[in-house]
């Protein structure tokens, strides 16, 4: 691979979403469907932001939110299937990490579903799987809410 014209950017206003939306489209089974809107959105309240060129195709992303302490979330990370295996999602993990609002982060969170072994060998550790949990938010909430939660302060 020829990888002289291959750059790293961290200017999310740079990401161009049409391309992005393919990235997603080829590389990511579990996103075929998002919308260049909900992208959009997406993009604007995570920071940092990495995007991965090849002069003027988009090949690589990945984004997180983080409270710049105490947890972080690695989200989206997408190499091209043309360029993987080459290293390129290594170091786009590392600039990630070494971002300002990631580098000193007490825990950095992601999930996967095939590429544990990828994850692992760059230092990530499978936590204890009993305490992974989701709310789908597209479902009512069920339970009771105690009244002490309810009242306004």
């Amino acid at each position: 691979m020829d990888d002289r014209h291959i750059h790293f950017c961290q200017e999310k206003s740079k990401v161009d979403l049409k391309q992005l939306k393919e990235l997603f489209r080829v590389t990511a089974f579990w996103a075929q469907n998002r919308q260049i809107e909900d992208l959009a959105i997406a993009i604007a309240n995570s920071d940092p932001v990495v995007s991965v060129w090849d002069a003027d195709r988009l090949i690589g992303f990945a984004r997180a939110t983080s409270d710049c302490v105490y947890r972080a979330t690695i989200w989206d990370v997408l190499i091209h299937p043309d360029y993987q295996g080459s290293g390129l999602g290594r170091k786009l993990i590392q600039t990630l990490l070494s971002h300002p609002r990631m580098n000193r982060v007490e825990r950095v969170y992601l999930l996967t579903t095939y590429q544990q072994g990828f994850y692992a060998r760059i230092g990530f550790e499978f936590s204890n799987p009993s305490t992974t949990m989701v709310l789908h938010n597209n479902k009512p909430l069920t339970g009771s809410v105690p009244a002490s939660v309810m009242q306004s302060h």
